[in-house]
């Protein structure tokens, strides 16, 4: 058993009024995975602090964050480490600024497929729903994005 068995990981949705929500294709531990942009929260760092920490890390832009979405209520195991317990929150965000980020149109379009590669696309709100992403808990946010935007065309 695992001395600390939790492992905290903060995301953001941001909603682009023209082109949907920004979702994150990386490639890690050998998989290719859909995920929102976001990671883990460090020791001694809060939650706004690390979304806020993340996105600038990832897309080179700041960010602030505009309210509370959703925090994980069911219980669900690292996909990557089966003895860890993931809890995951989730913060709708916006750019401080311009946001000119390079994005891509087609999944998983990164120059070389290796460790640690990542490209960024946009997903139209009235079209995400949870075959979007790759883990259960975004699956969940994606279901209920989808469901707050109403009923697809």
């Amino acid at each position: 058993m695992v001395k600390n068995p939790f492992v905290v990981r903060v995301y953001g949705i941001y909603i682009h009024p023209e082109h949907g929500i920004l979702v994150s294709d990386e490639y890690v531990f050998g998989r290719q995975v859909t995920k929102f942009p976001g990671g883990g929260l460090e020791f001694g760092e809060g939650t706004v602090d690390c979304i806020v920490r993340e996105m600038k890390e990832e897309t080179g832009f700041s960010f602030r964050v505009l309210s509370h979405f959703y925090t994980t209520d069911f219980f669900v195991p690292s996909a990557f480490n089966s003895e860890l317990q993931v809890i995951s929150i989730y913060y709708r965000i916006e750019p401080e600024g311009p946001f000119k980020l390079p994005t891509n149109n087609n999944p998983f379009d990164f120059p070389e497929q290796k460790e640690g590669a990542q490209a960024f696309r946009f997903i139209s709100l009235e079209r995400i729903n949870q075959q979007d992403f790759t883990l259960v808990i975004d699956q969940r946010v994606g279901e209920l994005l989808r469901k707050s935007a109403g009923p697809a065309p």
